[in-house]
């Protein structure tokens, strides 16, 4: 085939179909929020609109996928007298963009021959991943303040000041957990990272990051929620205090991609842990050889297409438990004051970050050292 189809066609499909898993997904959980928050609190949930009275149950899927949306994009879009008009447009997008361009660089499988060529199951190869995620996730800001500054109300103001200084405050602590990811795996490829998780620790166990940077995790899950600023950390947005926070004055399509964001950005938290402390797309005792369980002297073979499919449906899985996990989270715990928010940050996950960061090094340090 040729190089236009492997260097344009094939790259391209797979950042859509990338982009294409994200958004779906984000709108699968805003379903899974709504009936899984009514199982929490014991209540029935989205259950009113149905196709016709046909199916013999009513799981809310019409309610939650399309009956709500058609209403919230046929409302009326309008923007406050002094607003401006151009970034308050904007604005939305420059939330949603980041969280799901992220995901490109996350592979979501291993590499597969076609015609000849390898191909990464990554819809963008980039051998600074982490930096690429990194910078996406700090641009995530601009969308909460420009929504609050360009909306004209002070409220909106409000939740933009206190979410740029929330967004600010967990990003540096997430930052130096990523250096201490990439220090372990000596590279800033993700590719590389999960190739790196693959075999067995302690001759029975997944060869998982979980197993050597359990403190990492910690901190980059929790400052991974507390950027997607929902409960316990939707300080800026919270409705009992500020109406809806920053984008209070939107409705319609905007208020959705702001709404959508905050998914997104969940799917990209999951994506991000599940890539860098629990194998990506490894699965336990699976190679490109077989199944090779602890104890059997020869791998159990395997076609190489049903390998591919059952590490991309491992990837899914584990993407999908993490999304779930932040849904629970968000139903259980209470809301921090804002002051035990900023102090969690400054006070709590920083020099936990830098302590965790300063003993890697210190135990690579002395590991690699000859004897």
């Amino acid at each position: 085939m040729s190089d236009v189809v492997f260097d344009w066609v094939i790259p391209g499909l797979k950042s859509f179909i990338v982009i294409f898993m994200v958004l779906n997904l984000a709108a699968m959980l805003l379903w899974i929020e709504r009936k899984g928050s009514a199982l929490i609190q014991n209540r029935i949930g989205a259950n009113r609109a149905s196709v016709l009275g046909i199916l013999p149950f009513n799981l809310g899927f019409i309610n939650t996928l399309i009956a709500d949306p058609m209403k919230l994009f046929t409302k009326e879009e309008f923007v406050p007298d002094g607003a401006d008009k151009f970034v308050h447009s904007i604005a939305p997008f420059l939330a949603l963009l980041p969280a799901v361009v992220t995901m490109v660089a996350v592979p979501f499988g291993d590499s597969v021959e076609l015609f000849g060529r390898t191909i990464e199951l990554q819809a963008v190869r980039l051998d600074v991943g982490v930096l690429f995620i990194s910078a996406l996730v700090s641009m995530g800001v601009y969308g909460v303040v420009l929504a609050g500054w360009s909306s004209n109300n002070r409220w909106a103001l409000l939740g933009s000041i206190r979410g740029s200084a929330q967004m600010i405050s967990y990003e540096l602590a997430m930052g130096v957990a990523l250096v201490s990811m990439i220090l372990f795996y000596g590279t800033l490829d993700m590719q590389a990272m999960v190739r790196a998780q693959g075999g067995l620790f302690l001759g029975f166990l997944p060869n998982w990051g979980i197993f050597y940077q359990p403190v990492a995790f910690i901190v980059i899950f929790v400052a991974g929620i507390a950027e997607s600023k929902r409960v316990p950390f939707d300080l800026p947005e919270c409705e009992s205090e500020l109406i809806a926070g920053y984008f209070t004055e939107y409705s319609g399509g905007k208020q959705a991609s702001f709404m959508l964001s905050d998914f997104a950005e969940s799917v990209m938290v999951a994506g991000l842990v599940t890539t860098m402390f629990f194998g990506g797309w490894q699965v336990p005792y699976l190679s490109k050889a077989g199944l090779e369980l602890p104890g059997m002297t020869t791998a159990l073979a395997m076609p190489a297409l049903a390998i591919t499919l059952m590490q991309v449906g491992a990837f899914m899985t584990k993407v999908l438990f993490f999304c779930w996990l932040q849904i629970l989270i968000r139903w259980t715990v209470p809301r921090f004051r804002y002051d035990q928010l900023m102090n969690l940050g400054w006070k709590g996950m920083v020099p936990i970050a830098f302590a965790n960061l300063i003993l890697t090094a210190l135990l690579i340090l002395l590991l690699e050292k000859p004897a």
